[in-house]
């Protein structure tokens, strides 16, 4: 697969210190785990000699998941995006036009989302409904509980 992900230049970082920690750290603790618990003897009824190999296969697949989207990132800087559309890396406020509540939500890469600080994955419902609108559009968007109508009330990039 050749798709490019996009990511910050944060969660491009944030991608690296994982990688770091899982190679230098976590495999490291892992071999001396599996050293230890082979000088314990007979490796067939051994729980602590399969929990550490269990963790070996985890920690392996984690460091070519990483290493796969480290390799195809695209990392777009939102600061040098113009503010007149909805782009990668935006934050945008709305207005939900239905209860006149305003949400704000930032436009980030799948690996970056968290949807409690309000940073909504490039690949969201929400986040695709938002792309290319500009102030003051109307954006129904289509989720689980059904349609909503936001306005855009504000974009920024920073």
């Amino acid at each position: 697969m050749t798709d490019r992900i996009p990511m910050t230049p944060a969660g491009h970082a944030k991608l690296k210190e994982e990688l770091d920690k899982l190679k230098h750290i976590d495999r490291i603790q892992n071999i001396r785990d599996i050293e230890e618990a082979r000088a314990h003897g007979d490796l067939s009824e051994n729980a602590e000699y399969h929990a550490a190999k269990d963790r070996q296969g985890h920690i392996d697949a984690r460091i070519r998941l990483v290493e796969d989207r480290l390799a195809r990132a695209q990392v777009i800087d939102p600061k040098e995006q113009e503010c007149d559309q909805i782009r990668f890396g935006a934050i945008v406020e709305l207005l939900d036009t239905d209860s006149d509540e305003k949400v704000v939500y930032r436009i980030v890469g799948e690996d970056e989302s968290d949807v409690k600080q309000g940073w909504i994955s490039v690949s969201s419902p929400v986040a695709r409904a938002l792309l290319g609108k500009s102030k003051g559009d109307l954006v129904t968007v289509k989720i689980p509980k059904g349609t909503r109508e936001f306005e855009v009330l504000k974009i920024l990039y920073q």
